[in-house]
């Protein structure tokens, strides 16, 4: 459990009813018009999955979620299945979905324990780490002359980003490359004991994925949205930082769809620490543009 509460640590704190079920209740502030994020769904289907196994040697490894129906804010029920559990490897599936709902968010978790092996990453973050307070955040004054717009809580109250790579959305820039990096943490950090950041929240973080289209698109009109078909998350090592660095690109955008990738890096809070891969993700969405 973390070593103080939080808003994530409160909100995956599932509750069993029995027989592989759990209730949880998500809160309107998690929601990213109009819907909840998926990644805090997703995470209370891995706590749920947690507290079923009961194996504290084996921590999730990866997930895949398929966003099959529409969960909204308020009380959800989390139904868990055990399909293998092993000595060292156990394979789970949950649903969350609102009460009285058919379909809802199915994830599929694998567990495992510290196996012997190779060590090595061969992926690179962004030269030039800057400090992430010298960033400009997601909550500073809009400059002189922009519209200005309801901000929605998740951005002001839970989740801080401070952008590394990128351009905002009302600049004029001429787009070359779908890729964007951003600092990000959460106001009330959700660490555990032993001083890890709980890796559930790291699905959260992940799941940010269609900014990376936005930077390759440029400023549209008419404005569109990107919801998730899928969420694909590898855990990778452990996080010790509150600050989280996002490293995101678009690596296909077409018929209607686009495929995503994000890395996360563990670089200190100051940015000034060796770089440390703690997970990865893929991610397909789709564009709808509403009138």
């Amino acid at each position: 459990m973390p070593a103080v509460e939080s808003a994530f640590s409160e909100t995956v704190a599932v509750r069993s009813i029995g027989d592989g079920c759990y209730t949880a209740e998500l809160d309107e502030r998690w929601n990213l018009r109009p819907l909840p994020q998926g990644g805090i769904i997703t995470a209370i289907a891995v706590r749920a999955m947690e507290k079923e196994l009961a194996h504290d040697e084996q921590t999730p490894r990866t997930l895949h979620t398929t966003f099959a129906a529409q969960v909204a804010h308020g009380p959800l029920e989390v139904e868990v299945e055990i399909l293998r559990a092993g000595r060292s490897m156990s394979q789970l599936r949950a649903e969350v979905r609102n009460p009285g709902t058919e379909r809802g968010h199915l994830t599929t978790c694998v567990f495992g324990g510290t196996r012997a092996g190779f060590d090595f990453t061969d992926l690179r973050p962004p030269d030039q780490i800057p400090d992430p307070m010298e960033c400009p955040s997601f909550r500073d004054p809009l400059p002189e002359g922009v519209p200005a717009f309801e901000p929605m809580p998740f951005w002001a109250e839970l989740v801080e980003g401070r952008p590394v790579l990128g351009h905002p959305p009302w600049e004029d820039y001429e787009p070359d490359r779908a890729e964007r990096a951003m600092w990000y943490r959460f106001d009330d950090a959700p660490f555990l004991d032993d001083g890890r950041l709980d890796p559930l929240a790291l699905i959260v973080l992940a799941d940010t994925m269609p900014g990376a289209v936005g930077e390759m698109v440029g400023r549209s009109d008419p404005p569109w949205f990107a919801p998730s078909i899928d969420l694909t998350v590898h855990f990778l090592d452990q996080c010790r930082s509150s600050w989280v660095l996002a490293h995101n690109r678009a690596r296909f955008a077409g018929d209607g769809y686009a495929s995503a990738d994000m890395a996360l890096w563990d670089c200190g809070d100051d940015g000034a620490r060796t770089p440390r891969l703690v997970a990865y993700a893929t991610q397909m969405f789709l564009f709808t543009f509403p009138k």
